[in-house]
C-alpha cells in the first residue's frame, strides 16, 4: 500500500506496517510540550489522575510564552504551578522566561523538532512543527496529561490534501502570503482533520522560516496537520541544532490524496485577511482605504529573523505614523539578540516602535497590545475572530511584515510599494 508522509509517520509509530485514512491508532510520542495556558489544566489532570511519574523526562516540554511576562497575578499563578510541576516531577525541559521564547519558533530553533517525529503539543498551532517533516499537531489539556503519564497519543488517521506551488512570486509577497491565499481558496474549513502537504518548486525553495509559516497556518483551514518534506534545507537548517538521528519520508508515487490542489503564484500579491476570519482574504491592491489604529510584527507566524529584517527594510530611516502604534515581538531572545546585533532593533526604535520581549501576548488578547473598542489592527499574527486582540468590537487584519511596516508608516494598509 502506497503511504503519505504523515501515514508512514503514523504507521511506525503505532508499530504497523501500514495505516489507512480513518483508523484509530494509539502512538508513541517523540516529543510533548505545554505553555502556562494549557500546562495547568494538564498537571490537574495529571495529579488529579494519581499519575506517579512522567513516563520520560527528556521529552516533555513546558514553555510560558502566552501571558509572560505575568501580565497579573492569575498569569503569575498559573506560571507557578507550571515551574514547581517541573521540579517535583523532574521535567529537564522547563525554560525560564528570558530563555525560551514564542514555543513554535523556540523549539525548532532549538533542535527539539526533528523530521519523522510525532509531536504533540498542547496548542492549535502545534502544526508549524511539520515543516521539519515530523506529524504535528495540536490537542487538548486532558490529551496532554495523558502522553505526560503515558507516552501515548490516541489519533485517528487523516486524510491528505496535496497543495503543489510553481512559479515565481512577486516582490513583496512571501510564504504567509501564500497560506493566506490558500486559505482564502478553500476556506477555514477546507482541510477539516487532513493533512495540508505543501509541495512544489515553490516550496523546495522556501526557507525554513518560511515553511514553519506556512504549516502554522494549516490549522486556520481546519487541518489536523501540515506538513513538508524534509530535504537538503531540512538537513542544513538541523545540522547545527541537534545531533540526534531521525528518519527521512517521503511520499509515495501514487498515494492517495483526497484532491491536489495546483497554484502557479505568477500572480499572487501581498494578501491581507479582513476581520473576522483568516480565509476572508483579498489582495491588498484591493483593500481600499483602512485606517489602522495598532501595526503588530510578531507571533509565532512571523516572529522569526527574516520576517523582522523584511519590515526593517521597509522602516529604515522612516518614522511611522504618529496616529498610531507599531510593536516589534521577536521570536525568541536568540532572534531578539541577532536582530540587535544587525541593527534592527535600532531601526525599529528610531521608527518610534516599541519593541518587546519574546510573547504571544497580543496575538491571543494576552497583554501588550490589547484593543479598544472600534480600533482596528494589522497583525504579522494568524487569526482575527471576534475580540481576538481585545475588544470585541475591535478588528484585525491580517498581513505579511513588509505590507505590516509599510502600513505603520502610511498610517492605513498599504502596499510596501508605496514606502520602498
Amino acid at each position: 500500500m502506497q503511504m503519505t508522509i504523515s501515514e508512514k509517520i503514523l504507521a511506525a509509530h503505532s508499530e504497523k506496517n501500514k495505516v489507512k485514512p480513518g483508523e484509530f491508532i494509539i502512538a508513541n510520542v517523540d516529543l510533548a510540550f505545554a505553555n502556562d495556558i494549557t500546562a495547568p489544566l494538564a498537571i490537574e489532570k495529571f495529579k488529579k489522575w494519581q499519575a506517579k511519574r512522567i513516563f520520560d523526562e527528556e521529552k516533555i516540554v513546558l514553555i510560558p510564552d502566552h501571558f509572560t511576562p505575568n501580565k497579573d497575578v492569575m498569569a503569575a499563578e498559573q506560571c507557578s504551578l507550571m515551574r514547581k510541576f517541573a521540579r517535583e516531577y523532574g521535567v529537564k525541559n522547563y525554560f525560564e522566561v528570558g530563555r525560551c521564547g514564542i514555543e513554535h519558533i523556540f523549539l525548532p530553533e532549538q533542535g527539539f523538532s526533528i523530521p519523522g517525529e510525532l509531536i504533540i503539543g498542547a496548542d492549535s498551532h502545534t502544526c508549524t512543527h511539520g515543516a521539519l517533516g515530523a506529524f504535528a499537531c495540536g490537542v487538548g489539556s486532558t490529551d496532554i496529561a495523558a502522553v505526560m503519564a503515558t507516552g501515548k497519543i490516541w489519533l485517528k488517521v487523516p486524510s491528505s490534501i496535496k497543495f503543489v506551488y510553481t512559479g515565481k512570486l512577486p516582490p513583496w509577497s512571501v510564504a504567509k502570503d501564500l497560506i493566506l491565499y490558500t486559505i482564502g481558496d478553500i476556506g477555514v474549513d477546507g482541510a477539516s482533520y487532513m493533512t495540508m502537504e505543501f509541495s512544489g518548486p515553490v516550496i523546495s525553495q522556501m526557507s525554513m522560516a518560511g515553511r514553519l509559516t506556512m504549516c502554522n497556518m494549516a490549522v486556520e483551514a481546519g487541518a489536523k496537520n501540515g506538513i513538508i518534506a524534509a530535504d537538503e534545507m531540512t538537513i542544513n537548517y538541523l545540522r547545527k541544532r541537534t545531533n540526534k538521528p531521525y528518519q527521512l519520508y517521503k511520499t509515495d508515487a501514487g498515494a492517495t490524496f483526497v484532491e491536489v490542489r495546483e497554484y502557479n503564484v505568477e500572480k499572487i500579491e501581498p494578501q491581507i485577511a479582513c476581520p473576522h476570519l483568516p480565509s476572508k482574504t483579498k489582495s491588498v491592491l484591493e483593500i481600499g482605504d483602512i485606517k489602522i489604529d495598532e501595526v503588530v510584527i510578531g507571533s509565532c507566524t512571523n516572529g522569526h529573523l527574516e520576517d523582522l529584517k523584511l519590515a526593517a527594510t521597509l522602516l529604515k530611516g522612516k518614522k511611522i505614523h504618529p496616529e498610531l502604534r507599531a510593536i516589534v515581538l521577536p521570536g525568541t531572545p536568540q532572534i531578539y539578540l541577532e536582530a540587535l546585533k544587525q541593527g534592527l532593533i535600532e531601526i525599529f526604535i528610531q521608527a518610534g516602535c516599541v519593541v518587546g520581549p519574546a510573547t504571544c501576548g497580543p496575538c491571543l488578547g494576552g497583554h501588550m497590545g490589547i484593543l479598544a473598542e472600534g480600533e482596528k489592527a494589522i497583525a504579522t499574527t494568524n487569526r482575527n475572530f471576534i475580540g481576538r486582540m481585545g475588544h470585541p468590537k475591535s478588528e484585525v487584519y491580517l498581513s505579511n511584515p513588509a505590507v505590516a511596516a509599510a502600513s505603520a508608516i502610511k498610517g492605513r494598509i498599504a502596499h510596501p510599494e508605496e514606502v520602498k
